[in-house]
């Protein structure tokens, strides 16, 4: 089996479909010079959208209202159970409704800035501009933000800006907005605009003359695998987090969908780019099989704090203020408890590395609302978070009313993803990529209340505008029994088959948790060139011991979801050397890219912008990868050394 330890350069890429010109204008340019499909056609056109989560709920509903006849699929028993509705804090929007200094500009500046200046500034404004129009749009939907006193909708603050921009719904907002998609999915598939599949998960793109025109999909109930057919496909399908095994995303959440594109030839961005989010409550041993977000939302009221003494094992109760070390404040006095998460978790890592974390494993730091409670009451923090520290409490057994929250840092959102042009079409014609699939506007690093935007930006807003641009060009029909798409039915068969007949003697689960220890160790919070090809060395041989030794028991022709996992941990475990080359290559540090070797005095992220600026979009060849790189210009925002202090 190839390994990815070498690779070439390939020819740049070039988004050809974004618009030059004023950046005020670009989008609204880029609409008007969109071919439309007039409603007759569009009844004649068919959409498959993969995924049901903001993104691909928005997506489908939008596409159906519009007219087209559209396939939505899920791998959950309903659409409501998409991973969207974990998230918890909020939805930025530059509404500026508290006069706070907020503007769209701003919204762009902080964003670029947040991602440290990897994201592409046109496809960064547009989402600013958008998101006016997200916060109106869920409103009529009913989504219950919530509000102040006078009845105007609220807002609270996010790391990475110093204005009130992130609207929310207590620390449900995921959970109410993901409802808001769902009834206007449910509207289309009541109205017939929709053909629902639930329990269906994506195993292969069909790609005919060098375009997308299909999935084929396995219900997982019966075990019966079918071909879909289509003018075009929609993939929503969410991050691919749980390569590091644990992290906060739903066990279920994988890199599947995303991968069969790749290796059909669709290009992946920056699959090193991958978020550790600072407010998680630590791991409390091996027998966990994921982690829990506190939302960042928790960061306003609630100040990180962490014993002056390392070793200082007394109750933080006992622990004087004098002898405490607010160290966010200390280090960022202007930002604060709300730095970037990259940031915030960084300076985590440090004080427990320094042996004064908390906590039965000394990996936690206190998230203490004693202040908060004192200034505000009890209840006022209640209306704000109750939710959140009922859940906590749950979970931990602690009362975080009466006791700090114990956080430390894990593996959350990644930015990397398939990549795509300003259309949100990707390198293979029909092949759309919506939400953190892909990997267009974050860059190197997420600012909280930015995932919310841009799953319904790209679904309400964007594509439903630019894939009428695809279609309108013409799409031949494909036949059923074409030769591609007997080929790539075989090849989901023949891999079914094999993964049933290994019948080896270690389980699944064991070679994920083995591989989420290799990229956690080598490719997470901190990676270095020694580590990185440590992990290089070992994921190939891991891959080789999964093929030859993998147990899955049961059959196909039913329910098995060992089958299901099987597939899934056999493309992380090509993605994750795929992780550590693209970490390797990149010699900077940016972002949630933290190199050791390149860091500022003070211990903050170095990047090298005469080498680096760019996205890197990597192909598979199955062998060695081609790098193509994207060059990054920046017309509008100088990059600089980011500093929140």
């Amino acid at each position: 089996m190839s390994t990815y330890a070498d690779f070439t350069i390939g020819d740049p890429v070039v988004d050809t479909a974004a618009p030059d010109g004023p950046i005020e204008t670009r989008w609204e340019r880029r609409r008007f010079g969109v071919k439309l499909v007039n409603p007759a056609n569009k009844r004649k056109m068919k959409v498959i959208v993969v995924g049901t989560g903001l993104a691909g709920g928005s997506a489908a509903a939008t596409l159906a209202e519009l007219g087209y006849q559209v396939s939505s699929f899920c791998y959950q028993d309903s659409p409501r159970r998409a991973h969207s509705i974990a998230a918890q804090g909020g939805i930025n929007a530059a509404k500026n409704y508290r006069g706070d200094g907020d503007s769209i500009h701003r919204l762009f500046y902080d964003t670029v800035k947040g991602g440290d200046f990897r994201s592409r500034e046109s496809n960064v404004h547009r989402l600013a501009e958008i998101s006016v129009q997200i916060i109106d749009q869920c409103v009529a939907q009913g989504v219950p933000f919530a509000r102040e006193y006078g009845g105007l909708l609220d807002t609270r603050s996010f790391g990475g800006a110093q204005v009130s921009r992130t609207f929310y719904a207590r620390g449900q907002t995921g959970q109410q907005l993901l409802l808001g998609a769902y009834q206007a999915l449910e509207r289309q598939i009541d109205a017939g605009g929709v053909t629902m599949y639930p329990r269906h998960e994506m195993l292969e793109l069909i790609v005919v003359d060098g375009r997308a025109r299909g999935i084929v999909a396995r219900d997982l109930v019966t075990g019966e695998t079918r071909t879909h057919l289509a003018d075009a496909v929609v993939l929503a399908s969410g991050g691919y987090g749980n390569v590091f095994y644990l992290s906060t995303n739903a066990k279920g959440c994988n890199v599947t969908a995303s991968w069969r594109a790749h290796r059909k030839g669709a290009l992946f961005a920056n699959p090193c780019y991958t978020q550790i989010h600072p407010t998680c409550i630590p791991v409390s041993g091996d027998h966990q099989s994921k982690l829990t977000l506190m939302s960042e939302s928790l960061r306003n009221d609630g100040r990180v704090w962490v014993p002056q003494k390392a070793g200082d094992t007394r109750a933080p109760g006992d622990i004087p203020e004098a002898e405490r070390d607010y160290f966010l404040e200390r280090q960022y006095p202007a930002f604060g408890n709300l730095v970037p998460r990259d940031i915030a978790s960084r300076a985590a890592k440090n004080v427990c590395d320094a042996g004064r974390g908390v906590g039965p494993t000394g990996l936690g730091v206190y998230l203490d609302f004693a202040d908060a409670i004192g200034r505000l009451g009890r209840s006022a923090v209640a209306a704000k978070y109750g939710n959140l520290f009922q859940m906590y409490q749950r979970i931990t057994g602690e009362d975080p009313y009466a006791v700090p929250m114990r956080i430390f840092p894990a593996v959350h959102y990644t930015m990397g993803g398939l990549w795509v042009d300003y259309d949100l079409q990707s390198s293979i014609p029909g092949l759309f990529v919506v939400g953190e699939a892909n990997f267009s506007d974050h860059g190197a690093n997420r600012l909280g209340a930015s995932a919310l935007m841009q799953g319904l930006a790209d679904g309400y807003f964007v594509l439903p505008n630019t894939i009428g641009d695809y279609l309108a060009r013409g799409v031949e029909p494909v036949a059923a029994d074409a030769p591609e798409v007997r080929e790539a039915e075989q090849a989901v068969a023949d891999r079914v088959t094999t993964l049933l007949t290994i019948d080896g003697d270690r389980t699944v689960d064991s070679f994920h948790r083995e591989l989420g220890h290799i990229m956690w160790d080598h490719c997470g919070m901190e990676r270095t060139e020694e580590g990185l090809r440590k992990a290089l060395d070992r994921i190939p041989e891991l891959r080789r011991e999964f093929w030859q030794s993998v147990k899955v028991p049961g059959s196909a022709a039913t329910l098995n979801q060992s089958l299901e996992k099987a597939g899934r941990v056999a493309d992380f475990l090509e993605l994750g050397e795929l992780m550590c080359l693209d970490a390797l290559h990149r010699e900077e540090s940016c972002g949630g890219h933290f190199r050791a070797e390149s860091q500022t005095d003070d211990g903050e992220a170095a990047r090298d912008d005469e080498r680096f600026s760019y996205a890197a979009a990597w192909e598979y060849t199955g062998a060695a990868p081609v790098l193509h790189k994207e060059d990054l210009t920046f017309d509008y925002v100088t990059p600089s050394q980011r500093s929140y202090k």
